[in-house]
């Protein structure tokens, strides 16, 4: 809230009456009479010290001398509020309003009374008296309604003062605490086009806006607006975005590239952009391998970004397009790069290990991982299936041996944990067992159809 400073004026003109402005500070004043005089200054030298009940006693015979001073009423407010005496302050405040309803330090010590108390229905009602003698005042205005979680009206308030007066950092923050509910952005949103509509060369009202498609995933939208901007502002970083789609299109790809570039260094431009204009990227090398280096050096960008891993997502995309030896150079990357344990992703570089054949990084990974997690069968099965592959069939056996232990309700899994046991059993020479687990493995194939 703000903090106000009352500069004190005394006027002595002995033998006059006083004479107070509506505007001028209640402490400018003038002493009617020698006793009212001494009265005054005493009350205003034992609060200065402190002295709150002594200041009151001297302002109580003033009140007699004089009993339509508001100014009096108005130090005696303040002397009760010193003293925690809410009731007592209040009226007191009150009774200088009556007196004076044109001076805004009267409304304000009622103010102070309600917002001391938390009695913030009463602090919004008198900071609205306040508002016409000082607009700014609108900001503790705002607060009230944060405080009282009327965000609409808050929000309301907010945006007219940022019109009227610029942006400031305090309602930027209460902006945003407003808009992360979801349930105001549609407000917002309206405000952002009037805004854009008024001041078409105004950027960052374009960025709040693309921000807020964003977040709602109107991704379209989004890039709709970065177009407008583009048209209005051509020195926006977000004219890349509109540039990149095009170029992409048009086969231009070093310009493409370019842009991308742009885009993906921005502090400005949001990461589901930036995101999105990163799977664009990836689509069109897969289609034209020969820019791989030029997704190596864009994928970097996304090193610090803990939103999404953007190594395992292109590995995915790789895997869903049976592209392996891609698949698995990215899943080692993103657990290089993040967690080395991760289950999901050592499960689907395992599963690519297995379709590229590279049974010898296949097994030794699966063995690891044994050690991580000792009770997921999936582990043991890659373990004994790379061994079988690499002909170390005593070692498959063992694993898999073990890891049969641990599968439940998965006929599937069970299965192949079967046909593997009977390879290893093959390799070992003993044809029985090996024809043991084989049916084993037919009649749960049965059990699953």
């Amino acid at each position: 809230m703000k903090k106000r400073v009352l500069v004190i004026l005394l006027i002595a003109l002995l033998g006059s009456t006083v004479s107070v402005s509506a505007q001028t500070e209640p402490e400018d004043i003038a002493m009617a009479t020698d006793e009212y005089q001494d009265s005054f200054y005493e009350s205003l030298k034992q609060k200065g010290i402190e002295n709150y009940d002594k200041a009151i006693l001297s302002l109580e015979k003033c009140i007699k001398l004089k009993p339509n001073d508001a100014v009096a009423y108005f130090e005696l407010g303040k002397n009760y509020l010193a003293l925690k005496k809410y009731a007592e302050a209040q009226s007191s405040f009150e009774k200088a309003t009556q007196l004076n309803p044109k001076n805004k330090w009267f409304w304000l010590g009622i103010y102070d009374v309600s917002y001391e108390t938390k009695n913030y229905p009463l602090a919004i009602e008198i900071i609205q008296k306040i508002i016409p003698f000082d607009e700014e005042y609108k900001d503790d205005l705002i607060s009230l309604y944060m405080i009282t979680n009327q965000y609409d009206k808050a929000l309301l308030a907010i945006n007219e003062m940022n019109d009227k007066f610029g942006k400031s950092q305090d309602r930027e923050r209460y902006k945003q605490q407003i808009l992360s509910q979801g349930n105001h952005q549609d407000t917002e949103i309206t405000n952002l086009i009037d805004q854009i509509k008024k001041n078409p060369k105004v950027e960052s009202n374009y960025i709040d806006l693309i921000s807020l498609y964003t977040k709602t995933d109107e991704t379209d939208k989004a890039l709709d607006v970065a177009k407008q901007l583009a048209k209005e502002v051509p020195t926006s970083e977000w004219v890349q975005v509109t540039l990149f789609k095009g170029y992409l299109d048009a086969n231009q790809a070093d310009k493409a590239i370019s842009s991308m570039n742009i885009i993906l260094s921005s502090s400005k431009i949001d990461s589901k952009i930036k995101h999105r204009t990163l799977n664009e990227f990836l689509i069109y090398v897969n289609k034209n391998p020969q820019y791989a280096p030029d997704l190596e050096k864009a994928i970097a960008y996304f090193d610090n970004d803990t939103s999404v891993n953007v190594a395992k997502e292109v590995g995915k995309f790789y895997h869903s397009k049976n592209q392996f030896e891609n698949a698995i150079k990215y899943y080692e990357k993103d657990l290089k790069a993040n967690s080395d344990t991760d289950r999901e992703t050592n499960l689907l570089l395992l599963e690519a290990y297995t379709q590229a054949k590279q049974f010898d990084p296949m097994t030794k990974r699966a063995m690891n991982m044994i050690e991580v997690y000792p009770s997921q069968p999936q582990f043991y099965y890659y373990a004994g299936l790379g061994s079988n592959q690499l002909q170390q069939f005593k070692n498959a056996k063992t694993v898999l041996e073990m890891g049969l232990d641990y599968v439940v309700d998965d006929a599937k899994l069970e299965a192949n944990f079967n046909i593997q046991l009977g390879e290893a059993y093959n390799g070992l020479g003993d044809a029985k067992k090996k024809e043991e687990y084989f049916s084993k493995a037919n009649e749960l194939l049965k059990k699953k159809k």
